[in-house]
């Protein structure tokens, strides 16, 4: 099989702790590249970072927050990305009235959390929705999930929270998709549930099979690598 340059997207105050359970499987088939945000305060910034650190041409994958960076790349310059993969995501704006509204306030609870007790505390408030249900008893995954984003700071936080709160329709760009898709969610994921992914995949022309990883929820890479990195050399087989 080829060897892809392939970039990995983190989402949400996440870095490579996401996908380093999966670097391994992939060791044969990809050269992979993880990215930090940094301080960037929207998607199309951290999309605008992605490109300028990315080889010419690569295959994408984007987690969570990072498959909404991951549709911006695709806005910007579709025609350096040879694959693309959206993992435990969305692609809608937030919602107008009441939803949106309720929305941000959950999203500010989490953040005067961060603001106030730490980031620890609100990342094991988090936690809690983060990973299948009978994961919570796994205490090295917890602490492996919480110790990743104990590592970005609280402004961190309140730079993507507001990246995501102004997040772009992505829906033009998935009907304009023309590369090998792979849409991959985690069955019990609660954030982005695998019914979300289906709507994804039905915007895509190609029409690709929605992956469902069982016993997992929405940090898959973490909870299920193996699957997932199955699922990839499947993906990136396709020509």
């Amino acid at each position: 099989m080829k060897k892809h340059n392939l970039v990995l997207v983190p989402g949400l105050m996440c870095d490579h702790s996401a996908w380093d359970p999966m670097l391994e499987g992939l060791r044969n088939v990809a050269c992979c590249q993880i990215i930090d945000h940094g301080q960037a305060r929207s998607l199309v910034v951290m999309a605008q970072q992605l490109l300028a650190l990315a080889p010419p041409r690569f295959a994408l994958a984007g987690h969570s927050m990072g498959g909404r960076v991951a549709l911006e790349v695709m806005r910007l310059a579709p025609e350096r990305v040879s694959h693309l993969a959206l993992m435990d995501t969305g692609y809608l704006p937030k919602a107008p009235g009441a939803a949106g509204d309720a929305e941000v306030a959950k999203r500010m609870a989490l953040m005067d959390i961060a603001q106030r007790d730490g980031v620890r505390a609100m990342a094991m408030q988090w936690v809690q929705g983060m990973v299948a249900p009978h994961r919570l008893a796994d205490a090295a995954l917890v602490e492996r999930v919480v110790a990743m984003m104990e590592r970005k700071s609280a402004e961190v936080f309140a730079h993507q929270i507001k990246a995501l709160i102004e997040r772009p329709d992505g829906t033009d760009v998935l009907r304009q998709l023309r590369v090998p898709s792979l849409v991959l969610c985690g069955a019990l994921d609660s954030w982005s549930n695998p019914a979300q992914h289906e709507e994804i995949a039905q915007w895509i022309p190609a029409r690709p099979a929605v992956v469902s990883v069982a016993d997992a929820g929405h940090m898959v890479t973490m909870e299920r690598p193996e699957p997932v990195v199955q699922a990839f050399k499947d993906w990136l087989s396709m020509p």
